[in-house]
């Protein structure tokens, strides 16, 4: 998720998945996937930063996951209970 700001609200949490793109007219533009357009306050440059360090920390927790030995923190995935368990 990246954080965005209104143009004239508060801000809120994005999926970067579903951005279709950005555009500046001059604020910032975002079009989903779904046709829903948000005018945000960051810069479509500033935009581009924040969904890039989003998928770039998925990509190193996914390594670290792979690869516990790799100096990092060691991380495992816990399986799900089930109510009934």
């Amino acid at each position: 998720m990246i954080t965005v700001t209104r143009l004239n609200g508060p801000a809120f949490a994005l999926n970067p998945d579903l951005i279709e793109r950005i555009e500046s007219t001059p604020e910032s533009v975002i079009t989903l996937v779904d046709g829903a357009k948000y005018v945000v306050r960051e810069s479509v440059d500033e935009l581009v930063a924040r969904v890039r360090e989003s998928k770039a920390a998925i990509i190193a927790l996914s390594h670290l996951l792979e690869h516990p030995s790799s100096g990092g923190p060691t991380l495992r995935i816990v399986p799900q209970r089930h109510s009934d368990d």
